[in-house]
């Protein structure tokens, strides 16, 4: 009975060694199965020749220095202009986006859950690829050298140098855009969005280096600055109210301490 009890230890060692090592296989193999179901998934893709980074930044773009214009303007877009929302190729996904906290995104058509927006494109990519109308031209990207994407996604000035037909094919594409979609025959409100397009978007197409992109500027982001105030508000406000709580309690101590001294004055020496 005592030779059990001092190898009793021993036994329980062995017994936690090998249900890890069976966790572990079994996890192994659960991620194992999970990578190849990805890599099937993946393979059955189709492939897309359209930047989704590049529609959403050319989206964007349309949403700030374009759309509140066009509502001032109450104006509607036609279907045959390639700005419109239709003829965006990821507009549905994007709207299946649920942005849940700053480490948590949603899918909206499964309800999965990933920390990062780019984990949340992949999985629309593999797993809801079959959402896409991929049947006509309607990558929104095509209409980046038109509306700037370089411009807006570059933190940093371009070094290269300017190239002239590709200057000259992004004014006509630019052009072109605001034919279709502002056509001045169809009055005041769309010859007004006619001339603003070329102002904020198209002369900006030059060599010259004196034009920049949205000039006539866009929609205010002034939201995001009152957020920012008020949580640093919001963080600091504990602070101060420590400080004032400390310092309160600093002149109180201090007024006893002089009344003490004045208390230990007043008292008269014994004769």
């Amino acid at each position: 009975m005592g030779r059990l009890w001092e190898s009793l230890p021993v036994i329980l060692l062995l017994l936690v060694l090998l249900l890890h090592q069976s966790v572990s296989q079994g996890f192994e193999e659960s991620e194992s199965t999970r990578l190849v179901n990805e890599e099937v998934e993946v393979s059955n893709a189709p492939e897309i020749h359209c930047s989704r980074e590049r529609s959403r930044a050319a989206w964007q773009i349309i949403q700030d220095y374009l759309t509140p214009f066009v509502e001032r303007e109450r104006y509607e877009i036609p279907k045959n202009c390639r700005l419109h929302p239709d003829n965006d190729l990821y507009r549905d996904q994007e709207h299946h986006k649920v942005h849940v906290d700053v480490f948590e995104w949603k899918c909206g058509y499964c309800k999965k859950s990933f920390n990062d927006e780019k984990f949340l494109d992949k999985h629309f990519s593999t797993r809801h690829y079959n959402l896409l109308n991929t049947t006509d031209t309607k990558c929104l990207a095509d209409l980046c050298g038109a509306l700037h994407c370089d411009f807006v996604l570059s933190s940093k000035k371009p070094k290269s140098k300017c190239n002239p037909p590709a200057v000259a094919k992004n004014r006509h594409l630019c052009e072109s855009v605001a034919n279709s979609c502002f056509p001045v025959s169809q009055g005041p409100s769309a010859s007004r969005l006619h001339e603003h397009f070329l102002r904020q978007f198209c002369d900006a197409h030059t060599c010259t280096g004196n034009d920049k992109p949205f000039p006539r500027g866009g929609k205010k982001k002034s939201g995001v600055f009152y957020l920012a105030i008020s949580i640093l508000t919001l963080m600091l406000l504990p602070l101060f109210y420590l400080l004032v709580f400390l310092h309160q309690r600093e002149k109180r101590s201090g007024t006893q301490d002089l009344r003490r001294i004045i208390k230990s004055g007043k008292k008269t020496k014994p004769s």
